[in-house]
């Protein structure tokens, strides 16, 4: 057993420590770990969960201090999460110099906010420069989501929010137009139609570079699906490379410094299971103002369990978003399409990306729904841009589904990423049956993304759920509703004891 009360080895400055890597997975957020006892600490007065300055090289981060009691440290060690690791590029025994952080000015444009306060473009340049630097904990982003949640965002505010965001990360110039894009703002699981509209897009020979976000509140995004198919963590050399090579691509969004805040923001977003409607625009917008794009069709899905869940909340975000983009020289159709239960059968990364394989194969056993929601997001972008008249969109797009053209350009999109691969499937399943004979009246789109999440997905990409009805069916008691896929035994145990205390998830009247 080391001797920690042995004297402390000399350093060359009184600040530093030496580095040791923890192996500690703390996702996005940066955390040092150090003895309380250690002279840093004691002379600054560094308390648990202050925020500390941490030097190295030219390198500098603001990290969370967390206290060791024990022996997992000397008193002249300091270990770090992965993620402050990383972005030290640090080497074991490396020293650091520990001190202050500089006092956060723009928390109080956080707190005018949280008091109501409108906010200019100044206090939001100010508040996105830190988010997008790591200075701020997962506490302070928690209390800005907060604050800016429940509509007290107003117009201005919501494009000077897009517009810090944007301005923080990088661009891509294109050197033409138009570059169509497309996006879903969420809250209707298995609507995986991305993949399937850009497969359509490019074989039209039009440009649709997709960059797509992970999961915030949904058991799968975008970039999670694609995954189980193609490598997604392309570099804006990469992304170049594929569109210019194939016209299009699926990438993940924060694999490059596309409006680099809005993936912190994002990662605070998902464990607060909350996403305000001002910084979804800000949110949605940035990205495709940071790509891009010329012209958009935003998927605004509507129903009781949707984030729209009315058509007058549906309409105003369409207001907002339609408004927000044309700030920005960008030309938004926002279709307001049926959310009232999920689209296809899969609820997870590789269940969804078996229907996104079943639609571009023309498989006869392929979800109709996802299939013809994909189908009119693609008219609507053709029609957008004059590559079919009005009207006619539908046939091109479902032409292009039909002779197969999409499928042969997304198996080349997906070489061209990395090549193909096969998505998994999950070691264990439940099936969920029907215990009385009745019509489906109702399907929780938020109690089901609940069971797929607490059954694994996103992370385990096998995980899900599989639906087997839809509304208005007739069932026989007994008949299969869904099936749970879990990669581990415990997490099918938590997803089947979450379902059993819900009897409504899909709701039966005889």
């Amino acid at each position: 057993m080391r001797d920690h009360g042995a004297p402390i080895e000399r350093l060359k400055h009184p600040h530093t420590l030496r580095l040791r890597r923890l192996g500690i997975d703390t996702h996005q957020e940066a955390v040092v770990y150090m003895r309380a006892d250690c002279h840093i600490c004691r002379a600054e007065g560094f308390r648990a969960h202050a925020r500390v300055g941490i030097s190295h090289q030219g390198r500098s981060i603001v990290a969370t201090l967390h206290h060791v009691i024990g022996d997992l440290l000397r008193r002249n060690e300091a270990g770090l999460s992965e993620s402050a690791w990383q972005a030290l590029d640090a080497r074991e025994g490396d020293e650091v110099a520990i001190e202050h952080p500089p006092t956060l000015e723009s928390l109080s444009f956080v707190r005018a906010k949280t008091f109501g306060q409108s906010l200019d473009d100044a206090a939001f340049q100010a508040i996105i420069r830190d988010v997008a630097a790591g200075r701020y904990a997962d506490v302070h982003l928690a209390a800005f989501i907060t604050a800016c949640a429940g509509g007290r965002l107003s117009r201005q505010e919501i494009v000077a929010l897009t517009r810090a965001m944007v301005e923080v990360g990088d661009r891509i110039d294109w050197g033409k137009s138009p570059i169509l894009d497309k996006h879903c703002i969420g809250g209707l699981p298995g609507n995986r139609t991305s993949p399937i509209v850009v497969a359509i897009i490019a074989s039209c020979g039009l440009t649709m570079p997709k960059t797509s976000s992970r999961a915030i509140t949904s058991p799968a995004g975008t970039a999670d699906t694609m995954e189980t198919l193609a490598p997604v963590d392309l570099d804006l050399a990469a992304i170049r490379r594929v569109v210019e090579r194939e016209g299009g691509c699926i990438a993940w969004g924060g694999a490059v410094r596309l409006s680099p805040a809005d993936d912190i923001l994002i990662r605070a977003e998902r464990a607060l299971d909350l996403d305000g409607e001002g910084q979804l625009v800000a949110s949605v917008l940035s990205k495709k103002v940071a790509a891009g794009s010329t012209h958009t069709v935003i998927d605004v899905p509507v129903g009781p369990t949707a984030k729209a869940r009315t058509p007058e909340a549906a309409a105003l975000l369409r207001e907002r978003l339609t408004d927000v983009a044309q700030a920005f020289g960008m030309t938004t159709r926002v279709l307001l399409t049926e959310g009232a239960q999920p689209v296809g059968r899969g609820l997870g990364p590789a269940l969804e990306a078996a229907d996104v394989l079943a639609v571009l194969r023309n498989d006869p056993t392929a979800p109709a729904d996802l299939r013809d929601r994909s189908v009119a997001l693609a008219a609507a972008l053709l029609e957008l841009v004059a590559a079919a008249v009005p009207g006619a969109g539908e046939t091109t797009a479902r032409s292009a589904l039909l002779n197969g053209r999409a499928w042969t350009k997304f198996q080349a999109i997906c070489d061209a990423q990395g090549g193909m691969r096969v998505p998994p499937h999950a070691r264990y399943t439940h099936g969920i049956t029907a215990a009385h004979p009745g019509r489906v009246t109702s399907i929780d789109n938020r109690m089901l993304s609940r069971t797929a999440k607490l059954a694994g997905a996103p992370e385990a990409k096998a995980a899900g759920v599989e639906l087997h009805v839809r509304l208005l069916d007739l069932l026989e008691r007994g008949q299969p509703l869904f099936t749970v896929h879990a990669e581990n035994p415990g997490e099918l145990a938590y997803a089947l004891d979450y379902v059993a205390a819900r009897p409504a998830i899909v709701g039966v009247v005889s």
